[in-house]
């Protein structure tokens, strides 16, 4: 099960993300949209509930709108400005970092 197929010397794998594209793909329009909101709206409240509670609420939330912007727009641009932002805060530290490197 986990061996490629050789076909003309080359390997044929169908990948278990192939497999679940696919699979997803034929599902009806709405079991989609509701596995969908279900899956990324808990991991987005679980997320917001650890931003309080110890635990990984940012990575959570990060996840669930990940989730949610494969079948929804508004959560696609939520997850483009999540992302803008991480970008900007990444640069912040390393050229606070750099500059705190070069002033020891």
């Amino acid at each position: 099960m986990g061996l490629p197929n050789l076909q003309c010397g080359h390997a044929v794998v169908m990948t278990i993300r192939d497999r679940v594209k696919n699979n997803w793909s034929s599902l009806p329009q709405p079991v989609r949209w509701a596995g969908v909101a279900s899956v990324g709206g808990t991991l987005v409240v679980v997320g917001l509930i650890f931003l309080v509670l110890p635990g990984p609420g940012i990575p959570l939330i990060a996840l669930g709108l990940v989730i949610l912007a494969t079948e929804f727009v508004w959560a696609e641009v939520m997850l483009a400005r999540v992302r803008r932002h991480a970008s900007t805060v990444g640069s912040a530290v390393t050229s606070r970092l750099r500059r705190s490197s070069v002033n020891q």
